[in-house]
């Protein structure tokens, strides 16, 4: 009898690590390649003494149409392990970890957060928080173990036929309502139920998986919620790239609902924020950051390379220590911990995107809110509100207080990973040759400087003595590479990411052919 890897009827691909967690097209994320990695993490968990038989472990999902299937196929790694599945539904990312670090467990997140419908991911939790780097080659060994022995079962043998799909569908078992109510709880015990009293709020909802839960919470925190945008059909609204239709679209919200103090949202997985003000401006997640960590009185700050220049200007008025990242809420994570680890008292963190991590524990207006060490979206935009509110100002004016510097973002698709690889290889060098190179790409006739810096952290990053910053980057697990702008005027930094991206004779494209 064939073993079930030779009677495949298609030749299988490996999910990989990406920024955070696994990621990969719905149709590579077969029952059987989910099931091995779901079955190579609890490995891991077991070797490293964070789980034995009996254990519980929670799961939980965003509201993409192959959700189910895929938390099925994780659940069922669980059960098959030893261990009890507890399933949340579909809830934010933010919502099951801080469940999970309440109770001290582990749990997995079923989630392609910002990226189409056509892909999803899985996100893994140990006991205390995210799976780091340093974690992902010990996983990807146990998942190999896994994967041997699967593929060496004979097929009349393996729940699995030879489309990688299970013979007998698993079972969902009833939603524990338990995660979001804890969530809620995190925030209603501390902030006072009136702070939002008088202020109108209008709520995208689109297909965010928190749509429901953080309109409720606004509600109790004394807001006027008017929601707008529910879809059934997943729509993939990133906060790093946000469109010239996203933006057109907030405008008129604004114009359809006049007296609003704020248009909010989230992502998909409702772990990144979107804070739009009342005028219909899109306030990008670095700045969102600067001004939650203000409020919170942080000293120390971690955030990444990609951060505008604006955002350590703010936070060096204010004394706080900073440290700058590789892109990805794991680096972030582990420079929070080096801060805590340094005596730091008032520990934060956030990404580009907005998503804001707390290490330690901070007294607020009604009691001390808990750590959640995970990409949040709430508490920054309700920082935000707050912000403006016992200011007396509008939300504008709160972001204007800012120093004035505009930042953008992109993404080209269908960009090969391997080129954009090769591209941070070639260019990735601070010498004067490189810099040669890079000047004809950037050049004085697109009204870029003088090269005065290339920062190669993350992708490459390059600083102009115009006061332009370019910074590329490659996605790590899809086909696309990023730029990020940073520049004096709005119309400035959006005119570098247009550039950069154009097709089919942009500056992406004019390098790529340079590699090829």
């Amino acid at each position: 009898m064939s073993s079930l890897r030779e009677s495949l009827t298609y030749d299988p691909i490996e999910l990989k690590f990406g920024t955070s967690g696994l990621r990969d097209l719905v149709v590579v994320m077969t029952d059987l390649e989910c099931y091995i990695n779901t079955a190579g993490f609890l490995q891991f968990l077991v070797e490293n003494g964070q789980l034995e038989k009996g254990q519980t472990v929670l799961v939980a999902g965003d509201l993409r149409d192959s959700t189910p299937r895929i938390v099925g196929a994780v659940s069922q790694a669980i059960r098959d392990g030893g261990f009890t599945a507890e399933y949340h539904g579909l809830v934010p990312t933010p919502t099951i970890a801080y469940y999970a670090l309440e109770r001290d467990l582990a749990c997995i997140m079923v989630t392609g957060s910002h990226i189409p419908s056509d892909r999803n991911g899985i996100k893994f939790y140990k006991k205390g928080g995210e799976v780091l780097k340093e974690d992902e080659e010990p996983i990807h060994v146990a998942v190999s173990h896994v994967r041997e022995k699967l593929y060496g079962t004979e097929l009349n043998q393996s729940e699995f036929y030879d489309d990688g799909t299970f013979k007998k569908t698993p079972e969902l078992p009833a939603a524990d309502s338990r995660a979001g109510e804890a969530y809620s709880s995190r925030y209603l015990d501390v902030f006072h139920g009136d702070c939002l009293a008088g202020k109108k709020l209008v709520y995208y909802q689109h297909s965010a998986v928190g749509r429901d839960l953080l309109v409720d919470l606004f509600k109790k925190l004394g807001a006027e919620v008017v929601t707008v945008g529910r879809s059934d059909v997943f729509i993939p609204i990133d906060s790093e790239n946000v469109t010239p239709e996203n933006k057109a679209y907030f405008k008129r919200l604004t114009e359809e609902n006049p007296g609003c103090f704020a248009i909010v949202s989230t992502d998909g997985d409702s772990d990144r924020p979107f804070v739009i003000d009342e005028n219909g401006e899109f306030h990008r997640g670095d700045v969102l950051g600067a001004v939650t960590a203000t409020w919170c009185k942080a000293d120390f700050a971690a955030y990444p390379v990609s951060t505008s220049d604006a955002v350590d200007n703010e936070l060096n008025k204010s004394g706080v220590e900073l440290m700058r990242t590789k892109i990805g809420s794991p680096f972030v994570i582990e420079a929070m911990m080096d801060g805590e680890a340094k005596g730091k008292e008032r520990v934060v963190g956030w990404e580009v995107n907005g998503g804001f991590m707390l290490e330690t524990p901070i007294t607020v207006e009604n009691g001390t809110l808990k750590p959640l060490p995970t990409r949040d979206a709430f508490f920054p935009i309700l920082v935000a509100l707050l912000s403006a509110k016992q200011s007396n100002i509008s939300v504008s004016q709160l972001f204007g207080r800012l120093q004035q510097r505009f930042t953008d973002a992109g993404l080209i698709d269908n960009f090969p990973v391997e080129v954009s690889k090769s591209m941070v290889q070639h260019f990735g060098k601070d010498d004067p040759k490189v810099r040669h190179a890079l000047q004809t790409y950037f050049s004085s006739e697109l009204k870029f400087g003088n090269i005065t810096d290339i920062n190669t952290l993350d992708g490459v990053r390059i600083t102009f003595d115009s006061g332009d910053i370019a910074h590329l980057r490659p996605s790590s697990n899809a086909p696309q590479l990023r730029i990020y702008s940073v520049a004096n005027t709005p119309e400035r930094a959006a005119e570098i990411v247009q550039m950069c991206i154009a097709e089919p004779d942009g500056i992406f494209r004019r390098m790529q052919q340079t590699l090829q």
